[in-house]
């Protein structure tokens, strides 16, 4: 991954978090990893733990962001939030998957919350 890419990374997630907690949510893990990935962040809106994955692109050329959370992608992130949910003791808690998506084109950053951007794959639910 090339440096500008890791930038424009690192730089969407600061600006998801700042979006998310002006948006209700309390942050309570960055970049949780575990040897099946990471999940870039993991919040409480009210009664519910939302783990949320953040895409960042410069412009729409190559489509959306969230498009570019593919079916791999969220068997992935599912299997790692079973896994918090089983070491935090929270496997009866709601749960939800959420998408950021942050576009730099043309301007100031566009940030788009998508709240239960998917369901986990059935045989991953909790």
């Amino acid at each position: 991954m090339s440096k500008k890419n890791i930038y424009l990374g690192r730089s969407g997630e600061e600006l998801a978090v700042d979006f998310l907690r002006e948006n209700g949510y309390r942050i309570l893990a960055r970049n949780y990893r575990s040897s099946l990935g990471e999940i870039d962040i993991i919040a409480r809106e009210k009664e519910t733990l939302c783990f949320i994955e953040v895409k960042a692109r410069a412009s729409t050329r190559f489509g959306l962001p969230q498009e570019a959370v593919s079916p791999a992608k969220q068997r992935q992130i599912s299997r790692i939030a079973l896994l918090f949910l089983k070491e935090n003791n929270s496997l009866g808690k709601s749960a939800r998957f959420d998408v950021v998506s942050v576009i730099y084109d043309a301007g100031a950053p566009r940030i788009t919350l998508i709240r239960d951007a998917f369901e986990p794959q059935e045989r991953y639910a909790v």
